[in-house]
């Protein structure tokens, strides 16, 4: 019995609107990732060098709750990026580029490695894959303030981090779809397709 699906990929990539899409259609309990209540995200866009470590505590503590909540649930759920993309991708690139120190950065791993041994992996992981392009058009059009100011050299490193990432994940299943070209939108042949390739990825065909 499929019981959590996790949907992954940069910013932009369309994390929620697949996430509402498969609340739709198979009755999961959606958690979103909730980047308008982080206290510290705008000014992290700011000043990252100032508020990488805050911003991160604070998605770690947020992700572990859904993560917690999640495996006390009667029914399935799909959460909205995980907690293992913050810590093994946004994290390091955090710290690699000096916008974290070392010992924030060592606290972190800490804390993350203590969390990640009480989690169970997801059912399925399904990937978003994007490119820049497609995503700093859905930025633009979903015009949050705050990531106006993420930039392309940005956008480009995290997504080679992203495929670094899924190439060595081996927590769960992994189902990439190509999300510049898929429309689960308004497409109506596209939804049919991709119900079709989810349902042949999950546990007994749910």
């Amino acid at each position: 019995m499929t019981r959590f699906i996790a949907v992954a990929g940069g910013i932009g990539a369309g994390k929620s609107s697949l996430s509402s899409f498969l609340q739709r259609h198979f009755g999961l309990l959606p958690f979103y990732e909730g980047n308008d209540d982080n206290p510290f995200l705008q000014d992290f866009y700011g000043d990252m060098g100032r508020f990488a470590f805050p911003s991160q505590v604070w998605f770690l503590a947020r992700k572990y709750r859904a993560h917690l909540e999640i495996g006390s649930l009667d029914r399935a759920a799909v959460l909205d990026r995980t907690i293992y993309e913050d810590a093994e991708i946004f994290a390091p690139f955090l710290y690699r580029n000096n916008w974290m120190s070392d010992r924030e950065y060592e606290t972190y791993v800490a804390l993350y490695e203590t969390i990640n041994r009480t989690l169970p992996p997801p059912d399925l992981l399904i990937y978003l894959r994007t490119t820049v392009r497609t995503q700093k058009k859905r930025i633009a059009l979903r015009g949050r303030a705050m990531e106006r100011k993420i930039d392309t050299p940005y956008l480009q490193r995290i997504n080679r981090l992203y495929r670094q990432w899924i190439g060595r994940w081996d927590r769960s299943p992994v189902l990439t779809l190509d999300a510049d070209r898929l429309d689960f939108i308004a497409d109506l042949v596209d939804q049919a397709d991709l119900l079709s390739t989810i349902r042949g990825h999950l546990p007994g065909g749910r």
